[in-house]
């Protein structure tokens, strides 16, 4: 509990005497790159205080143009330890909920990050739209098509709405494995342990081989080199543990009437 409340201690410190004056300097200058980059270095700096490492592997295969960096979903650490080690600036998709606070609700919408709203379908939409602006203005977009944390550490199945901003930017998927985060902050736990998270970026996928017909292969494919570069603890549960499970309902359009699926 007590690195938990160090860590909310230095973000409340940063979003109260921080945050307005970087929103001005980023206002008055029109940039957003050092209130973005200020604010990644922070959360380096609160991990770093309560031993939290990050340990990166395959840096060399992120592709130097946008793209979307699609990745394996476990703890609130993910985030933390994954978007501020890349070295460009993202659109983030965030929930809702998180720009309800205030100063740093403009700050992330000034920075390009993304609300969405899981329960509705046109939020889902309205997102998707923004998302999608932002790429074609050369950012890059972290995304996790699992859509919630998987509680037990295990890759759950993989949603669309990631892989249908690909297909129509035509960008490259690059897979991000995140390894350990679990252990630190398992999902229903408020306490963070110190530890290791190894993040590992394999390589891109070439969305232009893939039409829009062809989004179960990609998502497909996808799934696998995420799951290639995890531990065996954390690659999905095997067919027959997956059989025990009770089945999802499933909807009743058709794939390309389907809403959009969470970022």
């Amino acid at each position: 509990m007590i690195r938990t409340a160090i860590v909310a201690l230095v973000f409340a410190l940063a979003i109260i005497f921080g945050l307005p004056w970087l929103i001005l300097w980023s206002l008055l200058t029109g940039n957003q790159d050092l209130m973005y980059n200020l604010s990644m270095g922070t959360v380096r700096f609160a991990l770093r205080l309560v031993g939290v490492r990050v340990r990166v592997e395959g840096m060399e295969n992120i592709p130097p143009g946008a793209c979307i960096f699609v990745a394996n979903h476990v703890s609130y650490i993910d985030p933390l330890a994954f978007i501020p080690i890349i070295p460009r600036r993202l659109a983030i998709p965030l929930k809702k909920e998180v720009f309800r606070i205030p100063i740093l609700s403009y700050g992330m919408r000034l920075a390009k990050f993304v609300p969405v709203d899981r329960a509705s379908r046109k939020a889902s939409t309205e997102s998707l739209r923004l998302a999608l602006r932002y790429l074609s203005e050369g950012y890059s977009l972290a995304a996790y098509p699992e859509g919630t944390r998987s509680a037990d550490g295990r890759m759950q199945e993989f949603k669309g709405g990631a892989f249908v901003m690909a297909l129509q930017a035509r960008l490259p998927i690059v897979p991000v494995s995140i390894i350990g985060a679990h252990k630190l902050l398992p999902k229903g736990e408020i306490a963070i342990r110190p530890g290791e998270v190894i993040v590992h970026f394999g390589t891109p996928v070439n969305t232009s081989e893939y039409s829009p017909a062809d989004r179960q292969k990609l998502i497909a494919r996808v799934e696998a080199l995420v799951a290639a570069g995890l531990p065996p603890d954390q690659q999905p549960a095997p067919p027959e543990q997956q059989a025990e499970q009770p089945p999802q309902q499933k909807p009743s359009q058709q794939p390309d009437q389907q809403p959009p699926a969470p970022l």
